[in-house]
């Protein structure tokens, strides 16, 4: 069981499948009781966490509406009355030549990958504060850091979550309260197999990149989680980690 994570409360959002799943699994085998956010249905992931002896809520949510942050707010108060560990996972990463990219879009895309960690920690911090104990965890991405094309979009909201990262570790210390950002690679999830019919040739390319040349996979990321959301951790904040098999080496 991980240190500093028994009984603590974890929400994390974007949980139904993929990364959130697998960050939802190993944090319940780690102790914790989990909240999972998604506009999808858990149910899955729920299992899960049922399945590693932890108690779990699931609620529909889409994180770049604050009315229904404040309701997901709501719902784990009832539950559990606060939370401990704030995980940002949810976000989207379509594809699309910049000529192509309306406002309308660039504003999605800014939504759920940005937007919506500011609504979460709104929600969220002031809870952590008045326990001066806090974890929060940011989803950013190495395609910050490596020459990709056709997502403009979502690079630069990628920007923007390392930049938030930054600025509340500042704001947050002083209560305890520890926020870093993971960077991975591009990972096989079902997500990102289905969204590009040559996603095979994509992720050979990508990990050809790399210093470990395998695909990343989810369960290469919750060692990190779990780690940043650890009593462990308590004197890392405001820190961006690739866990991209070595594709960023600076």
């Amino acid at each position: 069981m991980g240190k500093g994570h028994k009984d603590r409360i974890a929400v994390i959002t974007g949980a139904a499948a993929g990364i959130g799943q697998a960050y939802a699994k190993r944090l319940a085998e780690d102790g914790a009781h989990i909240v999972l956010a998604d506009i999808d249905d858990a149910s899955d992931t729920l299992a899960l966490v049922r399945a590693a002896g932890r108690d779990g809520l699931a609620v529909r949510c889409d994180v770049s509406n604050e009315d229904e942050v404040m309701h997901l707010a709501e719902q784990v108060k009832v539950r559990f009355g606060h939370c401990d560990i704030l995980v940002n996972n949810a976000g989207i990463f379509p594809n699309q030549p910049f000529d192509s990219i309306d406002f309308a879009q660039w504003r999605r895309v800014m939504a759920i990958n940005l937007d919506s960690m500011f609504l979460t920690a709104h929600a969220f911090v002031p809870g952590m504060r008045e326990r001066h104990w806090g974890r929060i965890v940011n989803m950013a991405s190495n395609t910050f850091s490596t020459p990709v094309t056709g997502y403009a979009h979502y690079i630069a909201s990628k920007g923007g979550v390392i930049g938030l990262t930054r600025a509340l570790a500042s704001d947050l210390a002083a209560d305890g309260i520890t926020v870093n950002a993971i960077a991975p690679s591009l990972t096989r999830t079902v997500g990102t197999t289905i969204t590009n019919p040559r996603s095979e040739e994509r992720f050979a390319r990508v990990s050809a990149h790399q210093a470990i040349p395998r695909i990343q996979v989810p369960d290469d990321l919750v060692g990190t989680l779990s780690f940043l959301t650890s009593d462990d951790a308590a004197f890392t904040t405001g820190q961006t980690l690739y866990v991209d098999g070595g594709w960023v080496r600076t």
